[in-house]
């Protein structure tokens, strides 16, 4: 039990010392806010087996032989029957220096900056609980007139699996503004 205890706290000291991704809450209303976010370098992988393969990026299966730092938030985004897991890099990096990955499946880019209407939820994600947030989302931005750009939402996950409480996902829309 001490151990698992060890564990778990150990766990928890790392996933705060994770960076996480910047973005400027441009307004936060009525359970939803639109950010602003700016560029930045993901790895971005189309497959079964996503996160095994964008792990393995990390931890070193690149051109640099290169451990990269885990950051947070994890986007996923499903279209069809196609699921796509994106990790930002750290913000050390840029489209110039990060390393390439070995695996041809994984796609280094930079992203656009954009506007983006966010809802937060917490619990495990999953898909159900995607959908019913990505509907109050559109809802939410249909009833305050926004426009959006793309209707697919993006899944966003910022804590460790091992973490049980308090933890924080997020639909995330492209939107028009102002």
């Amino acid at each position: 039990m001490k151990k698992v205890f060890l564990i778990l706290l150990s766990v928890g000291i790392f996933a705060q010392e994770t960076e996480t991704q910047n973005y400027e809450v441009i307004k936060s209303m009525n359970n939803f806010e639109i950010r602003f976010y700016p560029s930045v370098v993901k790895a971005k992988v189309t497959s079964d087996r996503n996160f095994a393969k964008l792990f393995r990026y990390i931890s070193g299966n690149n051109e640099g032989s290169e451990k990269i730092a885990m950051t947070s938030p994890v986007y996923m985004t499903r279209e069809g029957n196609k699921n796509t897991m994106e990790f930002v890099l750290p913000s050390k990096y840029s489209i110039q220096n990060a390393s390439q990955p070995l695996d041809k499946e994984i796609q280094i880019y930079s992203t656009k900056p954009g506007y983006y209407a966010a809802i937060q939820f917490g619990g495990y994600s999953n898909s159900e609980k995607v959908k019913k947030n990505h509907k109050v989302l559109l809802q939410k931005l249909a009833e305050n007139g926004y426009k959006t750009i793309q209707k697919l939402p993006m899944s966003l996950t910022y804590n460790s699996p091992y973490k049980v409480f308090n933890r924080r996902n997020e639909v995330l829309i492209q939107i028009e503004y102002p």
